[in-house]
């Protein structure tokens, strides 16, 4: 006797009356597709920020919201940060691996941040808000996520520089050095 052989593609929606598809039926919904990755953590930053407005004090709408708002949601987090982060006393600032524990806070890495604030403000404007009035976008959180970056890079010991361009001084080179085989083959 061999074992029942299930022909999964035939298989009838629960839902759907014995010979009928479900496709027929135009008030019934396809299940949704899963949200990526991206969409869902998007999704829990809306969420976990609204949370936040809603627990001030006064509570604070949407519609309210400004920069400040954003920059004291900011430092809220940095208590749930896992990222080592050496005061200027520490004697392990500026070492990039330190060879034993310290008692210098853990902070949000700046990277954290910085994406946290791209979710964020992609999110606002999909809730209706206009680019223009968009907190997320504001110059001062990006003065902000600057001023974290730079100092967990002290702290840490990593030099963040602006890499320089190099193909302006190096076009600039070849069009000297272009320049003086001219005037020497035209003198």
């Amino acid at each position: 006797m061999s074992a029942p052989h299930h022909d999964y593609s035939r298989r009838k929606d629960s839902n759907s009356i014995e010979g009928s598809s479900s496709s027929s039926r135009p008030n019934q919904q396809q299940a949704p597709q899963p949200l990526s990755r991206y969409e869902s953590q998007k999704r829990r930053d809306w969420n976990t920020f609204g949370q936040y407005l809603k627990n001030q004090t006064p509570p604070v709408s949407l519609s309210q919201c400004n920069c400040n708002h954003v920059l004291d949601f900011l430092r809220y987090l940095d208590q749930f940060g896992k990222t080592k982060v050496h005061l200027h006393g520490c004697v392990f600032f500026g070492q990039p691996d330190p060879p034993a524990p310290c008692t210098c806070p853990l902070k949000q890495a700046w990277g954290s941040l910085d994406a946290l604030i791209g979710r964020l403000r992609a999110a606002y404007e999909e809730h209706g808000g206009s680019p223009e009035t968009n907190p997320f976008g504001n110059g001062a959180i990006r003065v902000y996520l600057r001023e974290v970056k730079e100092c967990q890079a002290k702290a840490r010991g990593i030099p963040y520089k602006k890499k320089k361009k190099k193909r302006n001084g190096q076009l600039k080179a070849i069009n000297d050095e272009a320049n003086k085989g001219l005037k020497q083959i035209t003198s």
